[in-house]
């Protein structure tokens, strides 16, 4: 199993344990902050979508909803940035907060994009329109974060799993948008159930990015 987990992470982190959580005996496939960022960004995509209540907008969010996003995402470049840089120390903690962040702003952009190019049926609304939409994304960034530091332990092996599974998710929503710039797909979906040609496409480009990204990092070992 942590063979497994070591070779699908080996091409998107670093994978030091000092830098990583444990769970059933099992170091997690990515380090803490990525981490944060793919379990955040799952998180976020699902608020994001049931909050819309499937309206499944296009619009791209408020100037200070972008704001908030661009902030979240400085937040971890900051911490990261300076942490390397050796000017200050940082902790798995703070990693896996900020990679939450990040992870949070990401689909801000990515849910409109995404809807444009994929369903037939839309509409011009912004994400999280709706001020109490937007507290309530906010406010569960601290639970998310307690429940993926204190919780998320506590599913022995499943914890690695559910990192992969996370993993997947974001690269196939991102990779969606690619499979659906093809004329023949463009706009077309009605439901998920109906664009699992388009997922399972989605799903090929994510392992051959995770393969090249695997064979790139094994060559640059080998040049080092």
């Amino acid at each position: 199993m942590q063979q497994l987990l070591d070779i699908f992470g080996y091409g998107l982190c670093h994978q030091l344990p000092e830098r990583s959580f444990f769970a059933g005996g099992l170091q997690l496939p990515i380090c803490a902050r990525d981490t944060g960022i793919y379990l955040g960004f799952v998180v976020s995509l699902i608020l994001i979508s049931l909050l819309s209540r499937r309206s499944r907008p296009t619009g791209l969010p408020s100037v200070p909803l972008l704001f908030i996003g661009a902030t979240f995402i400085a937040a971890m470049a900051v911490d990261g940035l300076t942490s390397y840089a050796g000017l200050r120390g940082t902790t798995n903690d703070l990693r896996l907060l900020t990679g939450i962040l990040a992870g949070y702003a990401l689909p801000l952009v990515a849910v409109p994009i995404v809807n444009s190019q994929m369903w037939r049926s839309t509409t011009s609304q912004r994400p999280l329109s709706r001020l109490a939409d937007v507290a309530v994304w906010l406010v569960s960034v601290p639970l998310v974060f307690a429940v993926i530091r204190w919780g998320l332990p506590y599913l022995g092996v499943l914890y690695p799993i559910l990192v992969v599974v996370a993993v997947l998710v974001t690269f196939v929503c991102v990779n969606l948008v690619f499979v659906y710039f093809v004329p023949r797909f463009e706009r077309t979906a009605v439901s998920l159930r109906g664009a699992w040609l388009q997922i399972l496409m989605a799903l090929a480009l994510t392992s051959l990015q995770l393969v090249a990204a695997g064979l790139l990092r094994l060559f640059l070992d080998g040049l080092a």
